[in-house]
């Protein structure tokens, strides 16, 4: 199992923090560094930034929003970024969610698994260097009866194959993304839940592309906050508000994925209050209300010891790739949970 860090979102300010952590990360020889992105930073540009900084570290999108640009789009910033790298981008692709891809972009959250499928299958075919046409439900290139002609991406990617992720939670989406990409990025995910509500869905798509999940890569991100193991309620707590913004206020009440994913983890009854008081205002009864167990098994709690237990059952779930997001108020403090890492990976001799 690698280990990889999450910057999350530029713009917090704490993008010279960032640009550190990320440094010290290759430094101790973190495998990727991942960047968000919602409506505020755009992860390309992140992206771009640290890796111009970087030496051995992969970049990767976590993730690049599939209404935010048209495929080909895609296709062109990912052969550029990994030749820009010298061969270090992991493409990681998601449809976001309703309200942003609706009220910020203006395109209908419809059929994601449709447009995803099509959207990946695009930039396959464009990386290949072929001209590029394409008959789909949501594209057609070129367009018909006009002046386009098929053209070929002119810009050479370090790789002939640059690794492709989907962000996947829900069951339909976890079995496509098993059958059509290189790695799975997940979120909330506990290893006592990771066969039922995600390695299963994941075998089943590779095993519809007549393949296993050796080499596939199986990415969750969990938060990190080092401490004693008597204080692990307290570190909990400082994940509260996160959990309560997805599980409470992410999408819309019909629509909320990460909701719908601390139900079938067994918060059936917890799940709906959360929401229930974020939806009406109450962001701290909704945060207050999250259990202590799903932070717990979410997350990275404790001393390096507590922690190198829990990376070790990470691992036996399947877990190949897990990325943390440290935290803390001061760059120190998230380079020391950056260390401690890396020190809990040794301690539980996965390094």
């Amino acid at each position: 199992m690698q280990l990889g860090i999450n910057l999350g979102y530029w713009g917090a300010g704490m993008d010279a923090d960032n640009l550190a952590v990320a440094q010290e990360a290759d430094r101790l020889g973190y495998a990727v560094c991942w960047a968000a992105e919602a409506y505020g930073s755009d992860a390309a540009t992140v992206l771009t930034w640290v890796a111009a900084q970087t030496e051995r570290i992969d970049v990767g999108s976590a993730i690049f929003q599939i209404p935010a640009r048209q495929p080909a789009m895609t296709a062109m910033t990912a052969a550029t970024l990994d030749s820009l790298s010298g061969g270090r981008f992991r493409l990681g692709l998601g449809v976001s969610g309703p309200q942003v891809s609706e009220g910020w972009y203006g395109v209908k959250f419809d059929k994601p698994l449709a447009r995803t499928r099509e959207y990946v299958e695009i930039i396959r075919k464009a990386m290949t260097r072929e001209r590029l046409s394409y008959e789909g439900q949501h594209w057609t290139l070129p367009l018909p009866g006009g002046p386009g002609k098929p053209i070929k991406l002119t810009v050479h990617p370090q790789r002939e194959h640059i690794p492709l992720y989907i962000a996947a939670i829900g069951p339909k989406n976890l079995e496509q993304t098993g059958e059509i990409a290189d790695g799975a990025l997940l979120i909330f995910p506990s290893a006592d839940h990771l066969e039922d509500t995600a390695i299963t869905y994941l075998r089943a798509g590779r095993e519809k592309a007549g393949k296993t999940l050796d080499g596939f890569d199986v990415c969750p991100t969990l938060p990190l906050a080092v401490g004693e193991d008597k204080d692990v309620a307290a570190l909990a707590d400082t994940f509260r508000p996160y959990t309560a913004l997805y599980v409470g206020g992410m999408g819309s009440r019909k629509q909320n994925f990460y909701n719908q994913l601390a139900q079938r983890m067994g918060y059936e009854k917890e799940a709906a209050e959360v929401q229930d008081k974020y939806l009406a205002g109450d962001k701290q009864g909704a945060a207050a209300a999250v259990p202590h167990d799903l932070i717990d098994k979410t997350a990275l709690l404790g001393s390096v010891g507590r922690i190198a237990d829990r990376m070790k059952a990470y691992a036996e779930a399947g877990v190949t790739t897990l990325t943390l997001a440290p935290a803390g108020f001061t760059l120190d403090e998230r380079l020391t949970s950056l260390r401690a890492g890396v020190e809990a990976m040794e301690h539980a001799g996965l390094a």
